[in-house]
């Protein structure tokens, strides 16, 4: 896999990964070029919008708008300060899963990134291929409970990131997926970056403990026990005492 970069219509700069595809082109960050040709499979709304897509290599790519979140959102919904292709965050997000990838961790492969610069602001955009048959850990804990062992899983695949050095801006419950087979991955890597060793791993597993006590506090159902956390504790601290 190498990432190439290409210039798109009205002074686009896309990013884009060979492997996946042969060029790449502004219209492909264009959901209705997508609806058009009867590719557009759904779409989910939050912080930055999601459209599941028929992908031109016939797996399931995922297209993700950047939006702006909290208050500067009601007047500037998707517009950032530009300082550069290779500094705005969609190809940042791109750069950095497939740095990810390459080490073999469980993220989404990358497709594409674009940034369109404008008077000083850009939008921007990053298509990855959608991981097969897996849901939010949010979802599945709302049907059922995880086994202690997949608590322990769950931990090492965390410090394994956190062993890379990568420090995720929105750990939460939502961006981790669990698959048929119980195996978990990260998504979201809007902002994230790589850090030497420190304080931030602590706060990191702290944010996603909070959204999981976020999700059990607003649901007697939602199957999430302290027992858990100390199981996904346990597999955290043996996979980074293994990793020195």
């Amino acid at each position: 896999m190498t990432l190439q970069t290409t210039r798109g219509d009205n002074g686009d700069r896309i990013v884009w990964n060979d492997a996946v595809l042969d060029e790449a082109r502004s219209s492909l960050f264009d959901p209705a070029w997508w609806r058009s040709r009867g590719a557009l499979l759904g779409e989910a709304q939050g912080r930055g919008a999601a459209y599941f897509l028929d992908g031109l290599d016939g797996s399931e790519w995922v297209l993700r708008h950047n939006r702006r979140g909290g208050a500067l959102a009601r007047w500037n919904h998707d517009h950032f300060l530009y300082t550069g292709a290779e500094r705005a965050r969609p190809i940042r997000e791109l750069r950095l899963i497939a740095h990810l990838d390459a080490l073999e961790l469980p993220v989404p492969e990358p497709v594409a990134a674009r940034v369109t610069p404008r008077l000083g602001l850009y939008r921007g955009d990053v298509i990855t291929r959608r991981i097969a048959a897996a849901h939010p850990l949010a979802d599945r804990l709302a049907r059922q409970a995880l086994p202690s062992a997949a608590w322990q899983r769950l931990g090492a695949v965390l410090a394994r990131f956190h062993h890379a050095g990568v420090w995720h801006a929105d750990l939460n419950a939502r961006n981790v997926l669990v698959d048929a087979d119980d195996a978990f991955h990260l998504i979201d890597f809007d902002k994230a970056c790589l850090r030497t060793p420190g304080k931030w791993r602590e706060a990191n597993l702290a944010r996603f403990y909070r959204s999981l006590a976020k999700f059990r506090d607003a649901s007697l159902a939602f199957n999430f026990l302290e027992a858990d956390w100390s199981a996904l504790r346990g597999g955290y601290v043996s996979a980074s005492a293994a990793a020195l």
